[in-house]
């Protein structure tokens, strides 16, 4: 059994949760360029939602940011933006507007090679959390966790 298995859940769910008071207090920079906060609207409520997620890659040069679901069709983020894509992202100190976008098995792969090279020893650990045991940083693990673990585009509107 993986931790992703269900949805996160009392101590683990407050966790999870506390970032977003950082952000909250204008404190996000302290999480630096790792995780960002995600506003995206409730599929039900129509509501405004915030989660924070780590970054798994960007691309400084089109300023988009990749994140992975890990709890894949259990994330109500993942949910909420498969049906409203329009997003705002806060990145540090830094806000925009993007539109979200879950990418191809081949680039989700890509971006998680990346994000392997640079934290292989996180990366073994969240192969752990996802799939029940730690892997290497290979690319046959990466293109493993693609086959089964939305990795989204947030792309800036222009």
């Amino acid at each position: 059994m993986t931790l992703t298995e269900n949805k996160p859940s009392g101590f683990l769910r407050v966790l999870f949760r506390l970032p977003i008071f950082l952000y909250r207090m204008n404190l996000g920079f302290l999480l630096g360029g790792r995780f960002l906060m995600l506003t995206h609207t409730g599929r039900k409520s129509g509501l405004p939602r915030r989660t924070v997620v780590e970054v798994v890659s960007n691309d400084e040069a089109a300023g988009t940011y990749y994140v992975a679901a890990a709890w894949r069709e259990r994330s109500d983020w993942y949910l909420n933006i498969l049906k409203n894509p329009r997003v705002e992202v806060q990145v540090g100190n830094k806000s925009f507007e993007a539109e979200a976008g879950r990418t191809s098995r081949e680039e989700a792969g890509r971006v998680l090679w990346e994000y392997a090279q640079k934290h292989p020893i996180a990366f073994r650990e969240l192969t752990f959390i996802m799939l029940g045991e730690r892997l290497p940083a290979a690319r046959e693990t990466c293109r493993r966790i693609a086959e089964s673990v939305p990795v989204i585009s947030l792309k800036p509107i222009q």
